[in-house]
């Protein structure tokens, strides 16, 4: 277990390319919860795919616990190999044994006009090792017949673009035109968080500014620089992989906007943790995706947050 104090841990790592002003991506949305039903032999790609065309829809979140995998394809977070990037991902790992996630996450969206996915998650391998990272779609099947919990967006769909400030390609939502989903529709913000910021604090303000007093966390994938989390432990390698397991931000102007995030993550040494990130000292390495979902406003204490401001 690496423990240290948070001096220690870098806070900022420099990115290669110019940094947007607005730091969080958002767009306005609606969505619902579905089940996606994946089946034994298709491929991962395949199956989530499939499940969302069922559903109408082009992008969303995909809790990723209990899936069983016949043959996977992983890699992990790693150094730089050259100046275009802070970080990069290691070479590709491959289990042809069955592997069971423990817990995971999912964002579903398009890339080059295709469905694509973003996933991270830990998962106990044959042997018996626990072991975590980055999900590879190319040569990943599923290898029992599973219900998985979704969640659909509609209004907005997370679209892989060239990312200049990190030089890589990655997920951030844009506007669609919306279509009926139908009954059990709730309101809801896509976001990305850009690197550098506390993704809890990024979370909290972005509630305090709309007034949204209560909200829970779909999905949630993306890296940070390093980790602490409320018991303690603090990862000290710079480069992670990060799923959200638990998510949910509430408060208003008498008491302040508080995030509880729970979840885990794969270092560069391949080491696993899991717990609750403690607020305001886990700043975003690449980026954060995840699907905000808003449970209860008061437009008066977006006012009343907006005057103590000034």
């Amino acid at each position: 277990m690496n423990r240290s104090t948070a001096a220690t841990r870098p806070t900022r790592i420099r990115q290669p390319g110019p940094a947007p002003a607005d730091r969080v991506v958002a767009v306005a949305c609606r969505g619902r919860r579905f089940e996606a039903h994946l089946v034994a032999g298709e491929t991962l790609l395949a199956g989530i795919a499939r499940c969302f065309a069922t559903e109408g829809l082009s992008s969303g979140t995909v809790r990723l616990d209990g899936l069983a995998l016949a043959l996977f394809a992983w890699c992990m977070p790693a150094p730089p190999r050259d100046a275009r990037h802070a970080a990069f991902y290691s070479e590709t790992f491959r289990a042809a044994e069955v592997t069971r996630v423990l817990e995971g996450a999912m964002t579903v969206g398009r890339r080059d006009g295709a469905l694509a996915f973003h996933a991270h998650g830990t998962w106990r391998e044959a042997d018996g090792a626990v072991r975590g990272g980055h999900v590879l779609p190319e040569g990943t099947v599923v290898a029992e017949d599973v219900v998985l919990p979704a969640f659909g967006l509609d209004g907005a769909v997370f679209r892989a673009d060239p990312d200049e400030e990190t030089g890589f390609t990655v997920f951030a939502p844009v506007a669609e035109d919306p279509t009926s989903l139908g009954d059990g529709r709730e309101r809801a913000h896509a976001l990305r968080l850009r690197p550098n910021q506390d993704f809890a604090g990024a979370l909290e303000d972005f509630c305090r500014e709309r007034g949204i007093t209560r909200a829970r966390i779909e999905g949630g994938v993306g890296s940070t620089i390093g980790a602490a989390f409320e018991n303690g432990e603090e990862i000290l390698p710079f480069a992670t992989e990060v799923h959200l397991a638990h998510g949910r931000v509430a408060g208003g102007p008498e008491v302040g906007w508080c995030a509880e995030l729970d979840g885990g993550l794969v270092d560069m040494s391949g080491r696993v943790a899991r717990g609750r990130f403690a607020r305001g000292i886990n700043p975003v390495l690449m980026t954060f995706e995840l699907v905000l979902v808003v449970e209860a406003t008061d437009r008066s204490a977006a006012v009343d947050a907006a005057a103590a401001a000034d």
